[in-house]
């Protein structure tokens, strides 16, 4: 038995500790690492995975950092999935959200993850699924994502979150682009953070205006002002929050997105492991560059060398 997959009964016993080391060997790839993912698999489900995404300079850690402090309050055990962007040089993740949260270092109820995207799409890190399932099964009852915010395309945390949270701020003049881009159809709450600066009454009016334009989703989300800094607003946010998870629960829309969040990660595991083995046969064939030099000498088509690459991966 490898390591990483002697790790599954620690973060049952929630080992925070344990739980750190298998998220990184979860997002490295390491042998024994699926294996324990496995193990601890049937013991997740239980935590209660709330999405932030929204425009870049909105103020989402600082929204973070002031619901855990509230989370925590109440006596619940939170964990933080921060998707930060990669390092150009090392691949790893900035480490920006660990930084700003700081001060919830010590607490044993808190747990913080910084991911690196490594160049995927959505917003989200390949392996943010597999965190969120390793702080599952270690007992954290909240598991909070936060997307990368580098732009309006994050909608892949609609498929790991049971309420997306989209978060825009006065001033920056984006609404319109983010209504073009999609990011309001994912909104289960809505937020104006940074509520106290000149504008904000205008961005909540200019919100609901666009979602009256929505073509699908509800049209009477509910939009909360806060400014983070203070905690002000932070409250009315979380009661929103839970009446979506109630009205979730009490029409059976909560267990139909769990179901379409089941559907989505076993489409990217089976995407994902194609990947691999196309990669390998690549490599078996020559390379990429090998094989385009042959097409575009027309000694061979493409549709061929794809047949060939591809055949083995789909037995």
């Amino acid at each position: 038995m490898t390591e990483a997959a002697g790790l599954a009964p620690r973060v049952l016993a929630g080992d925070l500790q344990a739980a750190a080391r298998l998220m990184r060997a979860l997002d490295d790839g390491l042998p024994g690492a699926v294996e324990a993912l496995r193990a601890i698999y049937p013991h997740t489900g239980q935590a209660f995975v709330l999405g932030v995404t929204g425009t870049p300079g909105a103020g989402k850690s600082t929204l973070v950092d002031a619901l855990v402090t509230r989370l925590r309050a109440a006596g619940q055990k939170v964990g933080v999935v921060a998707v930060d962007p990669s390092s150009p040089f090392t691949g790893g993740a900035i480490l920006g959200d660990r930084i700003r949260m700081q001060r919830h270092a010590l607490d044993p109820g808190v747990f913080i993850r910084s991911l690196a995207t490594r160049g995927h799409l959505g917003g989200l890190s390949r392996s943010t699924g597999d965190a969120v399932n390793v702080l599952d099964a270690a007992g954290f009852q909240v598991v909070i994502v936060e997307t990368v915010g580098v732009g309006q395309d994050e909608v892949d945390v609609v498929r790991l979150a049971d309420t997306t949270v989209v978060v825009s701020v006065p001033g920056l003049g984006d609404d319109v682009q983010a209504l073009k881009h999609g990011i309001l159809e994912i909104a289960d709450v809505l937020v104006v953070n940074k509520g106290d600066r000149e504008g904000a009454d205008r961005t909540v009016r200019d919100l609901r205006a666009m979602l009256g334009l929505r073509t699908s989703g509800p049209q009477d989300l509910e939009i909360i002002l806060t400014v983070a800094t203070r905690g002000e607003g932070v409250g009315e946010l979380w009661q929103a929050i839970e009446r979506h998870r109630q009205s979730q629960q009490a029409t059976g829309a909560f267990a139909r997105r769990r179901r379409e969040q089941a559907e989505a990660q076993l489409r990217a595991v089976v995407v994902d492991r194609l990947r691999r083995r196309t990669d390998a046969e690549l490599a078996r064939l020559g390379g990429i560059t090998a094989l385009a030099e042959e097409v575009a000498a027309r000694r061979r088509d493409p549709y061929s060398v794809a047949e060939e690459i591809t055949a083995p991966a789909v037995k």
